[in-house]
C-alpha cells in the first residue's frame, strides 16, 4: 500500500529536524554530548535548593506559621530518648535516664534536656533534649543513647526525633532511588533486547533515556534556585524520564526498521519515520507536557516542582527523539541492527507480524458491540472502589516500619497515651493580658464543644518577647484524616475563634499541624475540578486539532477518564483497603497520600497519550490510504500493537520497580501507574479502542473523512475485509 504522510506544521517539524540531523549527524550527536556535558557540570557545581518548611505555608495555616515564626514563638526541635523495661526495672530505668540527661547536656548543639518522665505504668521513662536549632546534627546525640543502651542491655533506649527522622528517610530514599536505578536500567535493557533481537538497536533507546535523565537532574539544580526542588523531583526525572524516553525511540526505531525492511534507503527511512513516528512523538510529547502543566493549577510547591521536572526531562527526551536518534541511526546504518541475539532475534521477527495481536482483533472487529460492552464493563469494575476513596497527609503509619526511629514513635505513642493532634490559635494584640484571657477563654470555649478539643499539658499559651504575639496549643483526640478532626478545625476557624477574640486581636488565624493537613486537603479537593477540567479539555483540543475529529477527541477522553478510574480504584484497593498488601510487604494505611491521585491522573493521561497518538495515527494513515474504516482499524492497530506491547512493558517494569521501594508514597505511585498502564496498553488499545473504533465506523472520523490522494490504488488485504460483519 502506498504510503500516505500527512503534511502539516508539526509532520514537517519533525521531518526537518530528522533531516537536518542526517545531514549533518556529527553535529547533531555533538551538541547532544555537549548538552550532558554541562549538565554535569552544573550538577557538580551548583548545588539544588530544596523546599523548606515556609515553601509548603498556605492558606490560614500558612498565615498562623508566618506570625508565630515572625514573633520568634516556634518550637524548637527536639530529640526523644525512650527508655523502656518491665516491672521490676524501675531503679535502672532511672538511672539509664539519669545518664543519658547527663550525657546529652555535654553535646554541643543541645539547648536544653528535659525532666525524665514515667509512662503511667512506670515501664518507661521519656527524656526529651531540646535542640538549638534545626542544623543541628543529630549523630553525636545517636552515640549517647547507643553508649548508654550498651550500659544497660536488659533495657531497650532508643531515640527518635524530627531531626532524627528526617536524616533516616534521607537515607532510605537515597537507597531506593539507587536500588531502583540499579535495577530499572538492566531491565529496561533487557526488555529492548527481546523487542529488537540486537544489542546495539537495543542500547540506543536506553542511553538516549539515561542522557534525558542526566540533563534534566543537572539542569534542574539552577532552577530550583528560582523555583525550590521538592525532595523527591530527582526520583520523578527518573520515572519520567527512563518511561518516555525509551518509549519515543522504540516507536521512531521500529517505523525506521519497518520501512527499511520495505527497501527504502536508510535516509528514506529515517525521514519517513520522522514524519510518521516523529510527528507521534512530538503531539505525545506536548500532551505530556501540557498535561504536567495543569500541576501548576495546584498552586503548591509539591506540584510546581514536580511539574517542572517532568516537563524538563520530557521536552529534552523528544528533542533527542528528533535530532540525535536520526543522526545515530545514520551513522550506523543497518549496522544498528547488530550484533544479533539469534533466538531474540527470530522470535523478535515472528511477533513483529502482528500475529498475535491479529488472532486477538479479529473477533473483536467481528464482534465489536460484545467487545466495547464486556471491556467498558471491566474497566468500571477496577474504577467502581475510586467512589470510597479517602485521602489524607502522610503520617506515622505511611513510613516503612524498617526506620528505627519509626518503632520508637510507635513505641512513645503508646506507652505515652495522649499524645494528640495539636492545632495553633495565634494571635496579634496591643494589650498581651486581654490577649491571654481571651485565649484561655478560646480554650474553655473548644473543650466545651464537644469536638474533641482538650487543652495540652504545661501552660498552654506561649506569648512573644515583646508581649504582642501570643500561641495557644489544643490537641484534638481524633486522628488526623478523621472527619472529627476537620470538624473541629471548621469549628475553631468558623465560631470559637472569631467570636472571642474579635475586638481584641488585631489579626488571629489558626494553624498547627490540624490546620496544615486541612488547607492542604481542602487544597487540592477544590483544585481538582479545575484539573480534570484542563484535563480533559487538553485532550479534546489535541486530539480534535491533531486528527480533525470531533469523534476521536470524545473517545480519547472517555478513555484518558477510564484509564484514570482504574489507577485509583486499583491503588483504593491496595492501600486503603490492603488487598495485595503481604506481597508488597506493607501495611495498608486505609488511605491514599493526599497528593498520589491528582499527580498520577496527570501523569497516567500524559504517558497514556504516547500510544493512543501513535496507533490513532496509523489508524488514520491507512484511512488517508483510501481503506474502509474497519479495515483501517484492524491493520492501523495490529501494525503498532508490537510497538505498544514493548513500550508499555518498558513503563510497567519501571513503575513496578517502584511500586516494591520502601516508602509508601514511591508505592503508591508505582502501583497505580504500573497497573493502570498494563490495562490501557491491553484492555483499552487492543479492545475497547477497537471496538468503540468499528461501531463508530465512518463516524469516527466526523465531520469530515480524510480523503486518499487522486490516482492512487488502495491495496486491500483480503482476509481483513472477508471479516465476519
Amino acid at each position: 500500500m502506498p504510503l500516505v504522510v500527512r503534511s502539516n506544521p508539526v509532520s514537517r517539524l519533525a521531518e526537518s529536524s530528522a533531516r537536518w540531523s542526517a545531514r549533518h549527524p556529527w553535529r547533531a550527536v555533538g551538541t547532544w554530548l555537549l548538552l550532558i556535558g554541562v549538565a554535569v557540570g552544573l550538577l557538580m557545581t551548583v548545588p539544588t535548593v530544596t523546599a523548606d518548611g515556609s515553601d509548603y505555608w498556605q492558606g490560614e495555616s500558612g498565615k498562623a506559621s508566618r506570625m508565630t515564626e515572625e514573633a520568634g514563638l516556634d518550637l524548637p526541635f527536639s530529640e526523644s530518648v525512650l527508655i523502656t523495661g518491665s516491672t521490676g526495672q524501675e531503679s535502672e530505668i532511672e538511672q539509664a535516664a539519669k545518664e543519658v540527661r547527663r550525657e546529652m547536656a555535654r553535646v554541643d548543639g543541645v539547648a536544653a534536656v528535659g525532666q525524665a518522665a514515667w509512662n503511667p505504668d512506670h515501664t518507661a521513662m521519656l527524656v526529651d533534649v531540646e535542640l538549638a536549632d534545626t542544623e543541628v546534627d543529630v549523630a553525636p546525640l545517636q552515640k549517647v543513647t547507643a553508649e548508654v543502651a550498651e550500659a544497660h542491655p536488659a533495657l531497650g533506649i532508643t531515640q527518635a526525633g524530627d531531626n532524627s527522622i528526617d536524616d533516616a528517610i534521607g537515607e532510605l530514599v537515597a537507597d531506593d532511588l539507587r536500588s531502583a536505578e540499579i535495577t530499572s536500567l538492566p531491565v529496561t535493557l533487557l526488555l529492548m533486547l527481546v523487542a529488537f533481537g540486537a544489542l546495539i538497536a537495543a542500547g540506543i533507546p536506553v542511553l538516549l533515556a539515561l542522557g534525558s535523565v542526566v540533563a534534566s537532574i543537572g539542569i534542574i539544580a539552577p532552577i530550583s534556585h528560582l523555583w525550590p526542588a521538592e525532595q523527591t523531583v530527582t526520583s520523578m526525572i527518573v520515572l519520567i524520564g527512563m518511561a518516555v524516553g525509551v518509549d519515543y525511540s522504540l516507536f521512531f526505531l521500529k517505523r525506521q526498521r519497518e520501512e527499511r525492511s520495505r527497501g527504502r534507503s536508510v535516509v528514506d527511512a529515517v525521514e519517513i519515520a520522522a514524519a510518521t513516528s516523529g510527528h507521534s512523538i512530538l503531539v505525545s510529547g506536548g500532551a505530556v507536557i501540557a498535561s504536567m502543566a495543569s500541576l501548576f493549577l495546584v498552586q503548591g510547591v509539591t506540584f510546581d516542582s514536580l511539574a517542572t521536572s517532568a516537563i524538563l526531562v520530557v521536552a529534552i527526551a523528544v528533542v533527542g527523539s528528533i535530532t540525535v536518534l536520526p543522526a545515530l541511526l545514520v551513522l550506523l546504518g543497518d549496522k544498528v541492527n547488530r550484533p544479533r541475539l539469534p533466538l531474540l532475534w527470530r522470535l523478535n521477527r515472528r511477533v513483529g507480524t502482528g500475529g498475535i495481536s491479529r488472532r486477538l482483533l479479529g473477533p473483536v472487529v467481528r464482534h465489536p458491540l460484545a467487545a466495547a460492552v464486556l471491556s467498558l464493563a471491566f474497566l468500571g469494575a477496577l474504577a467502581a472502589p475510586t467512589l470510597g476513596m479517602k485521602v489524607s497527609s502522610s503520617g506515622l503509619e505511611t513510613l516503612p516500619t524498617s526506620i528505627p526511629q519509626v518503632r520508637t514513635f510507635e513505641q512513645i505513642a503508646e506507652r505515652f497515651p495522649g499524645q494528640m493532634l495539636t492545632v495553633d490559635v495565634v494571635a496579634k494584640a496591643e494589650h498581651p493580658q486581654a490577649l491571654r484571657q481571651r485565649l484561655i477563654e478560646v480554650q474553655d470555649a473548644a473543650v466545651a464543644s464537644g469536638l474533641g478539643m482538650e487543652p495540652v499539658s504545661g501552660d498552654p499559651v506561649r506569648v512573644s518577647a515583646d508581649g504582642r504575639t501570643a500561641v495557644l496549643t489544643l490537641g484534638i483526640d481524633h486522628p488526623e484524616d478523621s472527619e472529627e478532626a476537620e470538624k473541629a478545625v471548621e469549628a475553631l476557624r468558623s465560631s470559637v475563634v472569631p467570636d472571642h477574640l474579635r475586638g481584641v486581636a488585631d489579626e488571629f488565624a489558626v494553624g498547627g499541624a490540624a490546620g496544615e493537613n486541612y488547607d492542604w486537603i481542602h487544597q487540592l479537593t477544590d483544585r481538582m475540578p479545575w484539573v480534570v477540567g484542563f484535563i480533559v479539555l487538553l485532550t479534546l483540543v489535541i486530539m480534535g486539532v491533531t486528527f480533525r475529529s470531533a469523534a476521536i477527541a470524545l473517545l480519547s477522553a472517555l478513555l484518558n477518564l477510564m484509564s484514570v478510574g482504574v489507577a485509583f480504584g486499583v491503588m483504593t484497593l491496595v492501600f486503603q483497603h490492603g488487598w495485595g498488601s503481604g506481597v508488597l510487604d506493607f501495611s495498608a494505611p486505609g488511605y491514599l497520600i493526599e497528593w498520589l491521585p491528582l499527580f498520577v491522573m496527570v501523569v497516567l493521561v500524559g504517558l497514556s497519550m504516547d500510544y493512543h497518538v501513535f496507533v490513532l495515527s496509523r489508524v488514520q494513515e491507512h484511512v488517508r490510504a483510501g481503506l474502509p474504516s474497519r479495515v483501517a482499524v484492524r491493520r492501523g492497530i495490529a501494525d503498532t500493537a508490537g510497538v505498544v506491547t514493548s513500550a508499555a512493558a518498558v513503563m510497567v517494569a519501571v513503575f513496578s520497580i517502584f511500586a516494591v521501594l520502601s516508602m509508601m508514597e514511591m508505592k503508591m505511585m508505582g502501583v497505580g501507574l504500573a497497573v493502570a498502564i498494563l490495562v490501557d496498553a491491553t484492555v483499552i488499545r487492543l479492545v475497547a479502542l477497537p471496538a468503540l473504533l468499528t461501531l463508530l465506523g465512518e463516524r469516527a472520523w466526523w465531520p469530515r473523512r480524510p480523503v486518499p490522494p487522486r490516482g492512487e490504488v488502495v491495496e486491500v488485504p483480503g482476509p481483513l475485509v472477508a471479516a465476519r460483519t
